[in-house]
């Protein structure tokens, strides 16, 4: 038997190395020549059958004595060491029985198809029934990972009952198809929402996605991007990595490509290790790919590199499993006698550098170094003293086979079956039967049922991996999710959270297609991009957003406006050309002064009313223009203050009356000029008669006409008070607003035709002969006038606010100052200052 076993491990071993080096350099690009990387092999299965016996069991691991065994298998036999140790060691489970373990000849060497040669349904020579090595038919358990595919193909072939360690894969529910292969892993029923709610806490939308192209990766495609859809998260690439190797190498370079073009920083590997996904891993690894790996338990692996160099992106992120440690293991791995495990683990440089492409230039490396201590191997390959999430399952499977034997050995001895020797099972069937139902409790505390391992609410514990110089590594678990929680307890992270870079949790790496539209700002999406994709662009006036990435900014309230940042909307100050305005202070007092000089010439004319110049161009018409302009003096009073309903009313009509009063009067002053001189002659009744018509009719007639303007204006479109909230940053504008603008223009018109017909006449008689013709200054007066107006118009119209008021009473003082000045001060400088020039010459 041993012979047989011999000759089975030494033929895999050289057929293995065969196939390996028959591949050319193109097949190796993702191995590094001359790697220090002790283990830069794919993670291949192992496979291990438990046996009882009641013989002394110190000299029988010696049959594996020989066997090469790769460091991430390693953990495997060790948990096998530790398992059966404390198994036989514990008197109330297998009581005078011992639980030893052989390998499944093949299975633990095999990487790239050696499974596929040896176990073909063509190569009958090679089809050893249950893989163990000797004469007779047991019905021994067997313990098979992590990988499915390899498990598969030994249960297509063998009705034994067998465990699978690896993690859960729906395939393998198939009972009709595998109805003796179990799980002990717990289905991942919730790990894409358990991503999706890490990736919203670190704030990161756009990530990529790397998975096998099969039905498993398939379905964790379509529940992440379910999930990822709901929270606005996007994914920047799919590459679904096929499972044959011929095909992936022919769109390797296009994955390659699509990964280190994107601008992604954080990216998804979801799928089966010891596979091409693993290939194409690795080959990232060796182009200097650095990103933030969000991954499960079984991609939780150390690179060991001594050129690397500190950067975040080298961090992975894993979701495992929540499982209680096992802290006997820890001193199993310190205090463990080689004595008692006279096992020599060897490696040569063959042995783990079978995957570097010059293997075939240097076969004469084949010096043997043999670690006789734990510890120094532990050292040399940075062994994590805890066990992995695959060694845990392995280790409850251990305990799920030795509470089944213990259960049929029961049953064997209540039933006093002499035929079969204690501890030897025939019948699979009752074997599988006990198997698939038990439940029990593990030495750590935690449940095991085998009836049931698809739980909802599978808690899961996440680590981050840093990877150092000269090959250290620290993983260190970082937060936990528990899916049954309500929402804003499912995720817990620490907030001492600390990344490569040394920086703590606000210095999160960033994954994002386009940066954070802050508060001020919204987002413009960009054509044919994912949501993730947009622009920022600063609200529009008046409109804010406190919070980042808003779609559509908020428009402020009209008593309220938006900040200097558009980020909040505050309260609007009341505003209006008030007294107390150093421009309302300003008009106030010239209003007031002009109207009392108005006054005071008044009073002047009065007291010298016989004088020859006041007499000249009819008193009554200089009375009454002076009154004119003391009341057009003083409703420009009307502009400033608080406005109200009554004074935007009385603004425009006295405005509009009391102006037309002036102007006419000016009228009828120059028609009584125009009819004194050019009628009759002077002294005759004639001219009498037309000065009285031109100071009793032209006057009412035209105010009159005004007076039906403005009353038509105030019926159908009257002016009122109005709120301006453009023309000052933050506050609000008491104005009146004109009402009917075309009723304000046409007021204006009126006025502005009766100063050009007054112009006019005044124009034809400026050259008569009289000491005191005033048709001169009154021809200026007009000139002025219009000059004052027609400037008013466009200046008006280009303002707003205050100043469109202040423009309006500006021009109002203006031309009122206009006519009493070039109407009246040259006749009170004869009447005061050269009285002689007072008289009438025949």
């Amino acid at each position: 038997m041993k012979k047989l076993c011999a000759f089975t491990v030494s033929f895999l071993f050289l057929k293995f190395s065969l196939i390996l080096c028959s591949f050319t350099e193109l097949s190796c690009f993702w191995r590094m020549k001359n790697s220090e990387d002790s283990d830069g092999d794919l993670r291949s299965d192992c496979g291990f059958v438990l046996l009882t016996t009641k013989k002394n069991i110190e000299d029988f691991y010696n049959d594996i004595n020989e066997v090469r065994i790769p460091a991430r298998r390693y953990e495997f036999f060790l948990v096998m060491f530790f398992a059966t140790d404390e198994i036989n060691n514990n008197p109330y489970l297998l009581p005078n029985i011992s639980l030893i373990f052989s390998i499944i000849a093949g299975l633990c060497e095999d990487t790239l198809g050696v499974l596929d040669e040896i176990y073909s349904q063509q190569n009958n020579s090679w089809n050893i029934v249950n893989y163990i090595c000797e004469k007779g038919q047991r019905c021994d358990i067997e313990l098979t990972g992590p990988s499915w595919k390899a498990s598969v193909k030994l249960s297509i072939h063998s009705m034994i009952p067998s465990v699978f360690f690896g993690p859960f894969n729906p395939n393998l529910s198939d009972h009709d198809q595998f109805p003796y292969m179990y799980q002990i892993a717990t289905k991942d029923t919730c790990l894409s929402h358990g991503m999706v709610s890490l990736i919203l806490h670190f704030r990161w939308n756009w990530l990529g996605l790397v998975i096998s192209d099969d039905d498993q990766g398939i379905q964790f495609l379509s529940d992440l991007r379910e999930e990822m859809q709901s929270h606005g998260i996007c994914l920047a690439f799919v590459n679904m990595i096929p499972e044959t190797m011929q095909v992936y190498m022919i769109k390797a370079k296009i994955y390659d490509k699509q990964i280190m073009t994107s601008s992604a920083k954080v990216v998804i590997i979801y799928g089966e290790m010891n596979s091409t996904l693993e290939v194409s891993f690795r080959r990232w690894s060796y182009l200097g790919v650095q990103r933030i790996w969000i991954t499960t338990s079984q991609w939780d692996v150390i690179t060991i590199k001594k050129d690397f160099n500190l950067d975040f992106f080298h961090g992975t992120l894993t979701f495992a499993h929540h499982k209680v440690e096992v802290a006997k293991f820890r001193n199993f791995m310190q205090t463990r006698n080689p004595a008692k495990y006279p096992v020599k683990f060897f490696e040569s440089v063959l042995g783990w550098n079978y995957f570097n492409c010059s293997i075939s230039k240097n076969s004469n490396l084949m010096d043997h170094f043999i670690f006789n201590n734990t510890l120094e191997w532990i050292a040399l390959n940075k062994y994590d003293m805890v066990l992995s999430e695959e060694g845990y399952n392995l280790y409850n499977a251990v305990y799920a086979v030795a509470h089944t034997y213990h259960e049929l050995i029961l049953q064997q001895t209540e039933s006093q079956n002499i035929a079969e020797p204690n501890g030897v099972f025939i019948d699979c069937q009752q074997v599988a039967s006990l198997l698939k139902t038990r439940v029990f409790t593990n030495p750590v505390g935690e449940l095991v049922n085998m009836k049931h391992r698809e739980k909802q609410c599978v808690e899961y514990d996440i680590f981050i991996t840093w990877n150092f110089p000269e090959g250290l590594g620290l993983k260190v678990k970082i937060g936990s999710y528990f899916p049954c929680f309500p929402q804003s307890q499912q995720l817990h992270i620490s907030e001492d959270l600390e990344w490569a870079t040394g920086g703590t949790s606000p210095q999160v790496p960033s994954s994002m297609c386009s940066a954070t539209c802050t508060a001020g700002f919204r987002k413009i999406h960009q054509k044919q991009t994912a949501d993730c994709c947009f622009d920022c662009v600063q609200c529009p006036e008046n409109e804010v957003s406190n919070e980042t990435d808003m779609e559509q900014c908020v428009r402020c309230p009209d008593d309220m406006y938006a900040n200097l940042e558009q980020t909040q909307c505050l309260q609007r100050t009341v505003s209006f050309l008030a007294y107390d305005d150093p421009l309302g202070i300003a008009l106030g007092c010239m209003a007031l002064s002009f109207s009392a000089i108005t006054i005071l010439v008044l009073v002047t004319f009065v007291k010298y009313k016989d004088t020859p110049i006041v007499k000249a161009n009819n008193r009554i018409l200089s009375y009454i223009l002076l009154i004119s302009l003391v009341f057009c003096f003083l409703c420009s009073l009307l502009f400033i203050g608080h406005p109200n309903q009554a004074t935007c009313i009385l603004q425009q009509t006295t405005f509009g009356v009391f102006f037309t009063v002036a102007i006419s009067t000016v009228l009828a002053k120059t028609i009584t000029v125009v009819m004194a001189f050019k009628l009759t002659t002077p002294g005759r009744r004639l001219r009498g008669m037309m000065i009285t018509w031109a100071s009793n009719f032209v006057i009412p007639f035209c105010t009159l006409i005004q007076l039906v303007l403005c009353g038509i204006w105030l019926v159908t479109s009257p002016p009122f008070i109005d709120r301006d909230i453009q023309s000052e940053h933050g506050k609000t504008i008491i104005i009146c607003n004109k009402g009917s603008v075309i009723a304000f223009h046409v007021v204006l018109g009126y006025l502005g035709s009766l100063a050009l017909g007054s112009f006019t006449i005044a124009f034809l008689a400026r050259n008569l002969p009289d000491r005191f013709n005033e048709a001169k200054f009154l021809t200026f007066s007009m000139l002025v006038f219009y000059s004052v107006w027609i400037t008013f118009l466009p200046v008006y119209h280009s303002t707003r606010g205050k100043v469109m008021v202040v423009v309006e009473v500006f021009s109002i003082l203006a031309s009122s100052a206009d006519l009493l000045g070039c109407i009246f001060v040259q006749k009170c400088y004869i009447i005061l200052v050269s009285s002689n020039s007072n008289f009438l010459h025949k």
